[in-house]
């Protein structure tokens, strides 16, 4: 009879081993985007080759000069950047509280680690005048070896 009993549990009792590949899958799809991350730079330094989205690029919209060139040297104080390209006259086209706005702003380019892109978002939206600044990433397919390991430089906390 206990025999019996081991094949065939009562209605509504989960079997131990259920239990442990739900909770195998739901720590495996948690850590995903870590392990790929880990796996990814792992791969970088044995092969030597640059893994493509590991760096972005992000795009911030400055409603003059001097705001921008504040914002990049506070950014590049935190270590948040290591390079920022200050691109004068955007002339902006927008929707604003349902009406056709346009506006000339400053555009800054600022080069990143990918990991980084969420704390520098955060920040920018914290020192930004705009109520809802332009804030958006694009990641980098390729870049010049030398270049991103003196961006990873730039970068590194002392």
């Amino acid at each position: 009879m206990d025999r019996l009993g081991l094949r065939c549990p009562w209605p509504g009792y989960t079997r131990p081993s259920v239990l442990l590949c739900l909770l195998i899958l739901t720590a495996s799809f948690l850590t995903y985007p870590m392990l790929r991350t880990l796996s990814q730079q792992l791969l970088s330094v044995v092969t030597g080759s640059y893994v493509s989205g590991t760096y972005s690029i992000v795009f911030v919209n400055c409603p003059n000069e001097q705001i921008a060139r504040d914002i990049a040297r506070a950014i590049l104080d935190k270590k948040l950047t290591a390079s920022v390209n200050i691109l004068p006259k955007a002339y902006s086209l927008y929707y604003w509280n349902g009406e056709i706005e346009e506006a000339t702003e400053i555009l800054l380019l600022i080069k990143t680690k990918t990991s980084k892109v969420r704390m520098l978002s955060s920040y920018i939206r914290l020192v930004h005048p705009f109520e809802i600044p332009e804030v958006f990433s694009l990641p980098m397919d390729q870049g010049d070896v030398h270049y991103l390991k003196w961006l990873e430089e730039g970068m590194e906390e002392e």
